[in-house]
């Protein structure tokens, strides 16, 4: 389908946190939203890179061995295999660029964090 969007307007749409919702699709990969607030649990991702891209707000992204902080317009590429944690202080606003099908919790499963497959908005 051939409709542009507005980042703005679809974060609007939806308030809760750690629940990516796809906003588009494209060659295998889905472009994610999601809202993030605290700490994600410690995760990897077996065989997929993972690309956070911040939209508002402050995140950090925690390895064992150290942090990157990211702020607005700021991204990083997180490989596969590479165990990690997002942390937010506040609420923020992130583009994630993976895979279709990614579990966003990679190799557990966590009844608070685990979302839904195929949520989009």
């Amino acid at each position: 389908m051939l409709e542009k969007f507005a980042l703005d307007d679809k974060f609007a749409r939806f308030c809760d946190h750690w629940r990516p919702k796809t906003v588009a699709r494209l060659n295998g990969q889905e472009l994610k939203l999601v809202k993030v607030k605290g700490e994600f649990p410690w995760h990897h991702h077996e065989t997929e890179d993972e690309l956070f891209l911040v939209w508002k707000g402050a995140i950090r992204i925690e390895f064992r061995d150290r942090v990157v902080a990211l702020g607005p317009g700021e991204a990083l590429v997180v490989p596969r295999g590479v165990e990690h944690r997002p942390v937010a202080e506040e609420e923020a606003e992130i583009l994630l660029f993976e895979p279709a099908g990614v579990l966003n919790t990679g190799n557990i499963t966590d009844e608070t964090f685990t979302a839904p497959m195929g949520a989009t908005i």
